[in-house]
């Protein structure tokens, strides 16, 4: 993409410079050197990243939780004094998958509250449903765990893609 002073400049639209100039919508059609004179320069287009597991490419988020520092290296402290944790990519999926069976079992608490106050018990397959759901967080949750790599995790968290047989 062309840039002037960190701007991008679209091909086929006209441009105006820091001096007030307007420069033509071919301007596109200028020599290397011509572009070099009215300031263009060119830079790739970024490289593909995916932004869940890399903050650009090549450049991975932290897979555990880091103690956050200063630029010195001191530690950052919250308003109590505390270390303050950056959670790591392990920490924010954990988060998720609990935050989806909490979403999953609050269909059926209205069950356990109606049994907790004495009024009728809950079936025994809403009492199935609800340990299935807290069963499958729980495995999902080792899962996470388990991972020591960032490729790890990735594998984990992307659906592997479904290979049929077209014969």
């Amino acid at each position: 993409m062309w840039k002037y002073n960190n701007r991008v400049i679209r091909q086929g639209r006209a441009w105006t410079d820091d001096s007030g100039v307007t420069h033509p919508t071919s301007w596109s059609r200028w020599t290397q050197e011509e572009k070099a004179s009215k300031g263009l320069v060119w830079e790739d287009d970024p490289l593909p990243y995916d932004n869940r597991f890399y903050w650009s490419h090549g450049n991975p988020k932290a897979l555990e939780d880091v103690a956050a520092v200063d630029e010195n290296g001191d530690p950052i402290l919250d308003e109590e004094g505390n270390q303050v944790i950056t959670k790591g990519l392990k920490s924010q999926e954990i988060d998720k998958v609990k935050q989806q069976a909490g979403g999953l079992l609050q269909a059926t608490d209205w069950y356990i509250i109606r049994a907790a106050e004495g009024r009728k018990p809950a079936s025994q397959a809403i009492l199935n449903e609800r340990n299935a759901i807290r069963d499958a967080s729980d495995a999902k949750e080792s899962a996470i765990l388990a991972c020591t790599t960032l490729e790890e995790l990735i594998a984990l968290l992307t659906p592997s893609e479904v290979v049929t047989d077209a014969n």
